[in-house]
């Protein structure tokens, strides 16, 4: 090989050895004739010297060099001078003086220094990701998350479960989001589609006998992109036979201790806690709570029914409550500063908020004159609040009441610098309904997906009261982002069609659809459970990333685009004659 030891790699025990380095040229400097260059590679940086003394050539090769020239190097490991060691640096002790040199490789100038204290917009990173992958901001990154899949892969293994690959070209089914449709030459007019994930297919290896089933895939979906999604993502999808929800929780706990165990050096607390859909909203107000951080929403419909105030007596006898959150050290807030907030909680349905400011002994509020002083102080002890805190008040329907409350308790919590850093929470999310029910559209639509088994007490009540129908789902939450997304699967022909009628399939669509996935049932089909953890969103909450664009090697923009190579693109006319397409503008 090109060289004898990486750029990370060599220290005192070295001194004196006659070594090959390769790397990048990562910094040049000329002290009185002498280049001292700090040479990269992904393990570290060495520094070398260049003395036209010890070696002319050498030198003038040096004096070619530029920043990212790739190079190899000869010469003797010696010990740095008094004073100019690096104690940052694993080989901050040494220096290696330069005999022979080569340049294996010269570089334009960079668009962007290769350095993770310079601010570069994002569509020149990712124009250049080659350059951008570089930087040990993200070469850390990319480092973390394979330890991460060699964790969860050998845990997985030595648990007994088979690494199966599926299909990437597959047939359509779409439940959710819009699939990537894939033509077929040989069918003209036919379609292959990309996965969403291999949900029919990891169940279908459940009848096959297989047991214990995973795989690191990739899955497709044609959706609008977030900074926590992108077209093509990575889980570490999981099966099993046999299986219940707790025997998923304790399998995906213990996975997940080996992963932060192998990736950050971590022990995370086992088992995680669980926490009901209807706690989460009612508390959190959201499905996926952050519970690094309290301040939770509490109703105070009981004692806002006790005053004056029409606004909050009306939403009351009309069926709707009345919440607060308590803001910790926010009575400093001015009134622009409140009304902000509730421009903010308008996008989730709030009609407006009320504010109580928390003084010493005493509170301040425009509802005073609608109160009794001692209600005020009764909703100030429940909600726990201090001095200097702020409590917001606002009245609605309880789904919206819960969302605009619980997306100001996120705002404000980092905004305020109230989430601990270097903290992971996990938990479980459990007892979701297995039917929300789209008003524009007058049908039922799966929370989870359709394949998610009722809650076996409420199997009954698919024929008389859909929605209040619990499913065997569950949800993986990680710093308040879902991570994570499984259930007990139905394992029963019947029941598997119900739900498919109950979702306004035809027996026409259900039979072209998932006919295959309904025959395959029929023949001793096992109970079986799974899960899908997402790879990225688990790697940029481990990393500290803002999107999991800088946890991928070549991610997509949001617009789906990928400004390194230029897709998507157009192709020939021939290319969509063999394929029986036409493009229409």
């Amino acid at each position: 090989m090109k060289r004898s030891h990486t750029c990370g790699e060599l220290n005192r025990a070295h001194l004196g050895q006659e070594v090959r380095l390769s790397g990048w040229v990562h910094r040049i400097r000329d002290h009185g004739g002498v280049f001292f260059i700090d040479l990269r590679d992904r393990y570290g940086l060495t520094q070398i010297v260049l003395n036209p003394q010890l070696s002319p050539e050498a030198h003038t090769s040096g004096a070619r060099l530029r920043p990212e020239f790739v190079i190899s190097a000869w010469g003797a490991v010696t010990e740095r001078p008094e004073g100019t060691v690096n104690p940052k640096l694993p080989t901050g002790e040494i220096e290696v003086k330069v005999n022979r040199l080569e340049i294996l490789s010269e570089s334009k100038t960079p668009p962007f220094p290769i350095a993770d204290d310079v601010r570069v917009n994002e569509e020149i990173r990712l124009r250049y990701r080659y350059l951008d992958l570089r930087r040990p901001r993200m070469l850390s990154n990319l480092t973390l998350r394979h330890k991460v899949v060699l964790a969860a892969r050998n845990y997985l293994s030595q648990e007994g479960f088979l690494e199966v690959e599926t299909p990437i070209l597959t047939k359509s089914t779409p439940e959710g989001a819009r699939d990537y449709l894939v033509p077929s030459r040989l069918e003209p007019g036919s379609f292959y589609a990309l996965p969403q994930s291999p949900q029919l297919l990891k169940q279908l290896l459940m009848v096959a006998g297989i047991d214990k089933y995973f795989q690191i895939c990739r899955c497709f979906r044609d959706e609008d992109l977030r900074a926590d999604r992108q077209p093509e993502f990575t889980q570490i999808d999981i099966e099993m036979s046999f299986a219940e929800q707790d025997d998923v929780f304790r399998l995906v706990e213990e996975m997940m201790r080996a992963c932060f165990k192998a990736g950050l050096g971590l022990e995370i607390e086992t088992p995680f806690p669980r926490m009901s859909y209807p706690d989460a909203l009612d508390n959190y107000g959201a499905d996926k709570p952050d519970t690094r951080y309290g301040f939770l929403i509490h109703d105070v419909s009981d004692l806002a029914r006790q005053s004056a105030y029409k606004v909050f007596r009306s939403v009351i006898e009309e069926g709707g409550v009345v919440k607060a959150i308590r803001l910790p050290g926010c009575a400093r807030y001015s009134r622009k500063n409140i009304d902000d907030l509730a421009a903010f909680a308008s996008a989730f349905g709030a009609k407006g908020l009320s504010y109580i400011k928390v003084g010493e002994g005493d509170v301040a509020s425009p509802l005073a004159k609608f109160f009794q002083p001692s209600v005020l102080q009764t909703i100030v002890r429940e909600l726990e609040a201090e001095k200097d805190d702020l409590l917001i008040l606002t009245a609605g329907q309880k789904r919206k009441v819960n969302e605009s409350l619980g997306a100001v308790r996120t705002k404000v919590a980092a905004e305020e610098g109230l989430i601990p850093d270097g903290q992971f929470s996990l938990l479980w999310v459990v007892d979701f309904p297995l039917f929300s029910y789209n008003e524009e559209e007058q049908r039922f639509e799966s929370e989870h997906h359709p394949f998610t088994s009722p809650a076996e007490e409420d199997l009954a009540l698919l024929d008389t009261d859909p929605l209040n129908v619990r499913s065997a789902s569950y949800d993986l939450v990680l710093n308040g982002v879902e991570v994570g997304s499984g259930s007990v699967r139905i394992h029963n022909a019947e029941i598997q069609k119900k739900v498919f009628r109950l979702l306004n399939l035809t027996e026409e669509e259900i039979n072209d659809r998932f006919g295959f996935f309904t025959d395959a049932l029929q023949y001793g089909t096992p109970p079986h459970a799974g899960i899908a953890p997402g790879l990225d969103r688990i790697i940029r909450i481990m990393c500290g990333a803002d999107s999991i664009r800088d946890v991928i090697a070549f991610p997509k923009t949001q617009k789906a685009s990928d400004l390194m190579t230029g897709s998507p693109s157009s192709v020939s006319d021939r290319q969509l004659k063999e394929l029986y397409l036409k493009t229409v503008k």
